[in-house]
């Protein structure tokens, strides 16, 4: 049975219909169109799916998207404030952080939050 819920993602409001335990990664991939935040290894342990819920590195993959109604979530694409890279973000490219850079989205949202 679906339901309704309004999710506060990067500063803007979204309702979305999910099933109770529909997972916040697939909201943000596929509803939303968010694919910044990617599926690794869909049992919690690699952390590229980490997206911020009130400041704090959360995995996406673990977590229903009906528990954080009412909470504001931010994603990687959501991290650069008016067109300006965070501090960690810009640190990443400054010193060639990247390799595959398949997991770096998750690594610089939780460095982001730790700091």
């Amino acid at each position: 049975m679906s339901q309704e819920i309004t999710l506060t993602v990067n500063g803007a409001v979204h309702t979305v219909s999910v099933e109770p335990r529909r997972l916040l990664v697939h909201v943000l991939r596929e509803d939303l169109g968010l694919t910044g935040t990617h599926i690794g290894c869909d049992t919690s342990s690699c952390g590229a799916c980490t997206v911020q819920v009130d400041g704090v590195a959360m995995r996406s993959c673990a977590l229903p998207a009906a528990t954080v109604v009412g909470r504001r979530i931010t994603t990687i694409e959501g991290l650069a404030e008016d067109g300006v890279l965070h501090k960690v973000q810009q640190a990443w490219l400054d010193h060639d952080v990247p390799q595959c850079g398949y997991c770096q989205s998750g690594m610089i949202m939780a460095v982001a939050a730790l700091l």
